[in-house]
Parts: structure tokens; sequence; C-alpha cells
């Protein structure tokens, strides 16, 4: 076949094609250079993407649901939970608020923790969500919602080798509750949007909260809650726009997870514990108080607040100062839902305290 000669210019571009291609077959071969680590680690996951998601059901495929039967002074009653993926150094299971919300409103969290490698379960309280729901006040009680948490821990075989306990609202009473008993079990704490005292709590929506209310709106709502006329829908139909839309969630309206959620509330056990509203508190919990405790608490712990929040600030500030390793993180643009009206800010704090707790660098008193 006859030879063809090709252009000089041609050739030059060939000879430079070729040394390229030479000069990236030899870099790849070097170690180091400029080729991502195959051993290292997404950041605080212990292990690849595949072993995230790696799936530890045998038999049927429930999507990681498990049904808990709890023993209560009642008899026995099951409790449902969630798991979503696998990480055998940072386990978080979530505590709702209300009470009597459901999981639900923690679905944003799938947003942000997967990617970085940190499981988590989602969990109904008894009484709550898909779990059961005995219909009897009696069952309401912290001290009672303390054993229900210890024996979910332990069906789920969680320890202080991975176990992180987040409780927003009325479940970071009850998280904080749980650590004082069993704080031995945990590796971590966060008391998402909660103060350590109700008495506190009840007396910063009276003289802070209430003063940020025109003047005529606070008094008709005075006026109906002198009536304990609480049911009238005038009472929220006042309360929604002047007080749950500036200090419960300032997305309005609210995220379809939060009006999901909240739209299943167990009113029962809602006003035994809490009240009739978000503002101030008149239930059970009237005056719970574990500020002079907080000291006893050795676990790490993070405090969450928001600076629109319906909880003090200052206060949730303080809980970190007087724990003995604790964190704050009080989102600037956030209320009592945080997480999803100052997202960025939350989840980035609550990720470099779960991160740092496992890498054993967590700096007590530091704010997030």
């Amino acid at each position: 076949m006859p030879t063809t000669l090709l252009p000089l210019k041609f050739m030059k571009k060939l000879t430079l094609l070729v040394l390229l291609a030479m000069l990236a077959i030899g870099t790849a071969a070097l170690p180091g250079c400029n080729q991502p680590n195959p051993t290292a680690e997404t950041p605080a996951a212990s292990g690849t993407l595949a072993s995230y998601f790696e799936n530890s059901e045998t038999g049927l495929q429930d999507g990681n649901v498990r049904v808990i039967p709890i023993s209560t002074p009642k008899g026995k009653f099951n409790v449902w939970t969630k798991q979503y993926g696998n990480n055998p150094k940072i386990k978080v299971l979530l505590l709702n608020g209300g009470p009597g919300a459901t999981h639900e409103y923690f679905e944003c969290f799938e947003n942000f923790l997967p990617k970085e490698g940190i499981e988590f379960i989602y969990y109904d309280q008894l009484g709550c969500g898909n779990s059961d729901n005995p219909k009897d006040t009696a069952m309401w009680s912290l001290p009672r919602y303390v054993e229900e948490v210890e024996q979910v821990r332990q069906a789920l075989k969680l320890d202080s080798s991975n176990f992180f306990l987040l409780g927003h609202s009325w479940g970071g009473i009850l998280a904080a509750e749980y650590a004082f008993k069993y704080q031995q079990h945990l590796k971590g704490l966060i008391i998402s949007n909660m103060m350590m005292s109700c008495p506190d709590y009840g007396k910063y929506a009276d003289e802070v909260l209430a003063k940020q209310m025109k003047p005529e709106v606070l008094a008709e709502i005075r006026q109906l809650e002198a009536k304990k006329d609480f049911g009238n829908p005038r009472y929220m139909g006042l309360l929604e726009p002047n007080f749950y839309a500036e200090h419960l969630c300032r997305i309005v309206p609210n995220p379809e997870p939060v009006t999901r959620s909240l739209g299943k509330i167990n009113q029962s056990l809602y006003v035994t514990m809490q009240g009739p509203s978000e503002f101030g508190i008149l239930g059970k919990l009237t005056n719970w108080n574990r500020v002079p405790d907080l000291p006893k608490l050795r676990v790490p712990v993070l405090s969450i607040g928001g600076k629109h929040d319906t909880m003090d600030p200052n206060h949730m500030r303080m809980i970190a100062t007087k724990v003995q390793r604790g964190n704050s993180l009080i989102c600037p643009n956030g209320s009592h839902m945080s997480m999803y009206d100052d997202q960025q800010t939350y989840f980035k704090g609550l990720l470099t305290f779960l991160k740092s707790v496992d890498a054993g660098t967590l700096k007590p008193g530091a704010e997030l």
C-alpha cells in the first residue's frame, strides 16, 4: 500500500498528542499523583456509599421498618421505628416534639445526613404517628417515656460506641431526662430548641415574646385564656399569624412535612403534657426544671436554638456552659423549627458536632 506523506503541521500535532497521552498514563501509574485515595473515608462516614446503603435486613424486605414491643404499666404496646442508612459509629435516634407530633417533620434530615454517611432512625413515640395509641392519659408520663426510649435502645442494639440521641422541643426534654438516667449508653446528646426549665420557658413567653405582639392582639388572647376558651377558633386564629408564624416556623405556609406531622398531633397527649398551645406551658410539664442538674451530664451535649425561637436563645446557649462537655448552636434566622427556617446553619452545626464527637476532637464551650 503506498505511503502517504503527512503535512509537517499535522505531524507536530500528532506528536504532541502522543506525548500528552504518555504523560497521562505515566501520571496515573504514580502513587499519590492527583489520584483519589481509595482508602479515604467520606466525611464522618465509616465506609463507602455502598456500605451506607447496605441492606441489613434478612428475609422479607420492608424498608428497614421495625416495630418494637414495649412493656408498660398498662401492658404491652408496639412502637414504630425506621432505620435510614448504616454507620457503625454514628446512629442518631430522633425524638419528635409536640408532645404528640410524629417523626414526619424530621424528613428534611434525608437531604443532609445521608450524603455525610450519618445513619439516623425515625421513631414514633407511644401515642404518636404509626405507633400504638393506648388512649389513656395515665400513660402520658415523662418517666414512662424515658423507660420506653431505653427499651427502644435495647431493641435496636445501640450503645455508647454509636448512640446519639436527638430530641426536638418536647423531645429535648425527653432526651435530657433519658441522659440523666442512662447517659452511660450514649455517645452524644443533642437538645434541639428546648430550654431545661419549663418555668423559665413560661416566663420568657410572658415577659419577652408576649410584649412583641400588638397590644390589642395580646389583650384578646389573654381574655380567651382567662375564660379557658381554648377551643374557640378565634384563639388559634390570633396565635397562628401573630405568634406561630414568628416563633414556631417562619416559613408560611409551613413546609409540607411540618404540616403533615402537626396535622396528626395527638391532642390528648399534647394538652396533657404541654397545655392548649405553644404560647407558654400549662400541662404536666409546667414545673419541670433540670438546670441545677446539668453539671451531672458527662456525655457530649449540643444545645441548638433559634434567635426567633419560642425558647430563650440565651438559655439554650447557657445549657452548653453548664454541662461538662457542651457546644451551642444558635441559628440567627431560625425559630422553633430551625431545621427548616435556618437549614444550612442547623445542619452544618449538627454535622460538625457529630463528626467532632466521633473523631474525639470536641472542643467544650465552642459555639458552632
